[in-house]
């Protein structure tokens, strides 16, 4: 597949792990009332590759969230979610983990983070005064043959990986689920498909069920069928987003596990093939499957 990798600026962006989020009581979608972990921090035990659901917390990020600044869209903290791609590498540049390096697995709209896995021993000797630097490369990206694909937050050294094979000028590309454009939730209507992600709603089990959504992992790739994200995310019959799932499942209403988006067309260009363990964590040896 032909691209335009060879003209992507390659740009250091600086990042840092995300103090976790405080609240107060919330409500879910049931109506009850709910504390818990929430974005944000350096977690242990949750990786790509782990379960959507289960987790007694909301918008749960696997491994470590960072930001550059304190939020908005005229701080730094808006270039790092402009410009980190999924795929990219992260260094650390301070403390007891300087000079490891990690992979950024997505990006959270709202409180604008950054998703980044590490090895455990990375996790367990990092603070959040630590510095963190991103080699941005992928905005900008272009599929050279499929001018009518647009590339979003994907790094081209993942795409290169994920197995999408070319087809009768159509590409294929592996997918752990399908889901219908009708289950999107929060975020539907953003202008910015370059930044963030927007939830599968899962207030309706039996709909899960019916559309095979209950076994989705952080870290999967996934088709949202009938949408598109070519100038923002919205409906479109015919059109198709490849997306990788970024944070946990939601309590709250119109929420659910988040997608940022990879890959998007309208055309019948882009076709998703349902494979077993279609997950970022598998392709690159990552997250539940580093060794």
């Amino acid at each position: 597949m032909r691209t335009n990798e060879d003209r992507l600026p390659h740009m250091a962006v600086p990042a840092k792990p995300r103090h976790p989020t405080g609240s107060s009581w919330q409500v879910s979608h049931e109506g009850q009332p709910f504390f818990s972990h929430r974005t944000g921090g350096i977690l242990y035990n949750v990786k790509v590759g782990d379960s959507c659901f289960g987790w007694p917390a909301d918008h749960l990020e696997p491994c470590v969230s960072a930001i550059a600044g304190t939020g908005g869209r005229k701080d730094p903290n808006f270039a790092l979610q402009g410009f980190a791609c999924v795929g990219n590498q992260v260094r650390v540049l301070t403390g007891d983990a300087k000079g490891e390096v990690g992979v950024v697995t997505g990006k959270h709209g709202g409180i604008e983070t950054v998703m980044m896995d590490f090895a455990d021993d990375v996790l367990e000797r990092m603070s959040y005064e630590d510095k963190l630097l991103v080699r941005s490369v992928g905005p900008g990206l272009a599929l050279l043959d499929y001018p009518t694909v647009k590339p979003w937050n994907l790094d081209p050294a993942l795409l290169a990986k994920m197995g999408i094979e070319e087809v009768d000028g159509k590409l294929e590309v592996p997918v752990a689920a399908i889901v219908p454009g009708g289950l999107m939730g929060s975020g539907i209507g953003s202008s910015t498909p370059f930044t963030g992600d927007y939830d599968i709603q899962t207030a309706d089990p039996e709909l899960l069920e019916e559309h095979g959504l209950t076994n989705l992992r952080l870290g999967d790739f996934v088709a949202i069928v009938d949408h598109h994200a070519t100038h923002g995310w919205t409906t479109k019959k015919g059109g198709v987003i490849i997306g990788i799932i970024i944070h946990a499942d939601s309590f709250k209403a119109g929420h659910g596990p988040g997608v940022t988006s990879l890959l998007t067309a309208t055309d019948g260009t882009v076709v998703p093939k349902l494979v077993d363990r279609a997950n970022i964590a598998e392709t690159l040896g990552i997250g539940r499957a580093r060794s």
